[in-house]
């Protein structure tokens, strides 16, 4: 059964943590993310293609609230990863500031079995990486925060080493 802790469940200046997973598969040697699309009923990002995750529960382990939300809003049960990547925004809905651990992901039960929650997503969908853009750019533009951490896990995938580059503050 679903509780309710969604992103427009208000938390006025509160620190919010998430947990979302790059879930990925290989479809005849073509590594891809699934990104299922909000629901357009949503008050914070609607008909928005997302990683997949949601709320952690106050106490609740990050893992554990991961592995709950992506069987609550898909009936499957995901073999998480390690995180490889944080970043925070500001939830205009809420009115919280919100901190996003990625994990890596795949599901533990057959992908034909996904099933999509109305409530929670209209869709979903595998991309490849050189998809990405094309996809971001329709929905929330290339400059969304989520983008260069899909990106990443991208370039995780292939072996390939990954830095953002280091800014320095001079005070």
């Amino acid at each position: 059964m679903k509780t309710q802790h969604d992103s427009e469940t208000a938390a006025a200046g509160q620190q919010v943590f998430t947990a979302c997973a790059f879930i990925w598969h290989e479809f005849d040697g073509v590594k891809k993310v699934f990104l299922p699309k909000r629901a357009a009923t949503k008050k914070f990002l609607p008909s928005v293609y997302e990683l997949p995750g949601g709320h952690i529960d106050f106490g609740e382990d990050l893992v554990a609230g991961l592995k709950r939300e992506i069987m609550e809003e898909f009936d499957m049960r995901v073999s998480v990863g390690d995180p490889f990547a944080v970043f925070t925004y500001i939830n205009e809905v809420k009115q919280s500031h919100s901190i996003e651990v990625i994990y890596f992901a795949q599901f533990a039960d057959p992908i034909e079995k996904i099933e999509i929650h109305p409530d929670d997503h209209e869709t979903y969908g595998w991309y490849a990486e050189d998809e990405l853009e094309r996809l971001y750019s329709m929905q929330k533009g290339v400059d969304d925060l989520e983008f260069p951490h899909v990106k990443k896990a991208f370039a995780y995938l292939k072996g390939v080493a990954f830095n953002f580059g280091t800014e320095l503050d001079d005070d």
